[in-house]
């Protein structure tokens, strides 16, 4: 079972700067296709990656800031969340702060589970959502190398199907700069470019 919340907003959406969702399965990429987004664009301020708090041990792979549950509870309970959601045993959240970039301009990136796509779009003015995606054989793969005992069963995580409505979706086989360069593009400009 998967528990969202959305920290309390006024009846004005918050913008005018965009939220780029990076959703998809395990296995797929994500953090590896956002970091080299990261690197590629680490010259324009105009974007910011946000930095989720888990109560997973972090990795190299993810720039998490890792809290035990309790901690977070209260970092929750105290509004220091944008979104928060728990999911695979794990409790996940964004920083307030990002909405003070995204009042200021600001294009703000975020890996985050399909779950809070909704809760997103009815508190922000400019969502987009990008999911990154693979073969199945490629996520079992991919979960099998990382060998992190928190990602469970490989058949569950590979059989999940949880709708995303993506605005954009990258297929993550093959190189992945060139897959990072779309990614950039998206979070530059709100979708791919010509």
């Amino acid at each position: 079972m998967t528990d969202i919340a959305v920290a309390e907003q006024t009846t004005k959406l918050i913008g005018p700067g965009r939220l780029v969702l990076v959703v998809g399965p395990s296995g797929a990429g994500k953090d590896t296709l956002i970091n080299a987004a990261r690197s590629l664009g680490a010259d324009d301020t105009a974007i910011v990656f946000a930095r989720r708090t888990v109560t997973r041990e972090a990795s190299a792979a993810e720039d998490n800031l890792q809290v035990t549950p309790d901690d977070f509870s209260r970092l929750e309970a105290a509004g220091d969340f944008a979104l928060s959601w728990r999911a695979h045993g794990h409790a996940y959240g964004l920083p307030r702060g990002l909405d003070d970039d995204i009042r200021a301009g600001r294009t703000v990136v975020a890996n985050v589970s399909r779950m809070v796509i909704d809760p997103a779009r009815s508190a922000y003015a400019n969502v987009v959502v990008v999911l990154i995606t693979a073969p199945a054989e490629v996520l079992a793969a991919r979960i099998a190398v990382r060998a992190r005992a928190s990602d469970g069963s490989i058949t569950d995580r590979v059989g999940r199907n949880v709708a995303a409505h993506p605005d954009v979706t990258i297929s993550n086989v093959g190189d992945p700069i060139a897959h990072a360069q779309d990614l950039l593009e998206i979070i530059r400009h709100g979708r791919p470019q010509p």
